[in-house]
C-alpha cells in the first residue's frame, strides 16, 4: 500500500509537471514552497543545497524532484517523485505536439504561442526569486548575480571569465570591507 508521504510526493509533483512551461526552472518557486513551507520535507538551506546540486548535475532542473523524494523516503521516494515530475508532462507534451502539428500555422496556434510566452517568463522569474530568497543572499551577492547574468546575456564573455572576475572582486570586498558582506 502506498504510504501518505509517497502519495503527497506524487500529488505535489504531478500537477507541477503539467505546469512547467519553459522547463523545470518555471516550477522551482512552487517546488520550494511545497517542500519547505507546506510539507516541511526540507529546510530553506537544504532546498538551496539541493537546488544547487540539481543545477550542477547534467540534466534538467527537475532532477531536484528526485533529491526531494530521496529526502522524504529514500529510493522509493526518489522514484515516485521522478515519475510524478516527468510522466504527466511527457504525456501532455506528446498529445499537444500532435495537436500543434495538426493546427500549425493557424491563428489559434499563434495566439497560444503569444499567450504562453509571458507566462513562461513570469514562472522562470518566480523560480529565480524563490532560490534567491531561500539562499538568503545579501545585496552585494544579488547585484553580483544580476550583473553576471546581464553580462552573460549581452556580451560574448565566457562564464569562466566572469566567474573568475566575481571571485576576485568578492574576495577584495571581503578583505577591504568585511562589514558589507555580513
Amino acid at each position: 500500500m502506498l504510504n501518505s508521504r509517497l502519495l503527497a510526493l506524487f500529488v505535489v509533483f504531478a500537477p507541477l509537471s503539467l505546469s512547467s512551461f519553459g522547463g523545470g526552472q518555471a516550477i522551482i518557486a512552487a517546488v520550494a514552497y511545497q517542500s519547505v513551507e507546506v510539507h516541511g520535507w526540507l529546510t530553506q538551506a537544504q532546498f538551496t543545497d539541493m537546488f544547487a546540486l540539481s543545477r550542477a548535475a547534467p540534466g534538467p532542473t527537475t532532477l531536484i524532484a528526485a533529491l526531494i523524494g530521496w529526502q522524504v523516503d529514500k529510493l522509493v521516494g526518489a522514484a515516485v517523485a521522478t515519475v510524478a515530475v516527468f510522466v504527466p508532462s511527457s504525456i501532455l507534451f506528446y498529445a499537444l505536439t500532435r495537436l500543434w502539428i495538426r493546427y500549425q500555422g493557424t491563428r489559434w496556434s499563434a495566439a497560444v504561442a503569444d499567450g504562453l510566452a509571458p507566462v513562461t517568463v513570469g514562472l522562470v522569474f518566480a523560480g529565480g526569486a524563490a532560490v534567491i530568497q531561500s539562499a538568503h543572499m545579501n545585496w552585494i551577492e544579488m547585484i553580483t548575480a544580476a550583473t553576471t547574468a546581464l553580462l552573460l546575456y549581452f556580451t560574448r564573455t565566457g562564464p569562466f571569465v566572469l566567474i573568475g572576475i566575481v571571485i576576485v572582486l568578492y574576495t577584495c570586498l571581503l578583505i577591504e570591507y568585511p562589514q558589507l558582506i555580513s
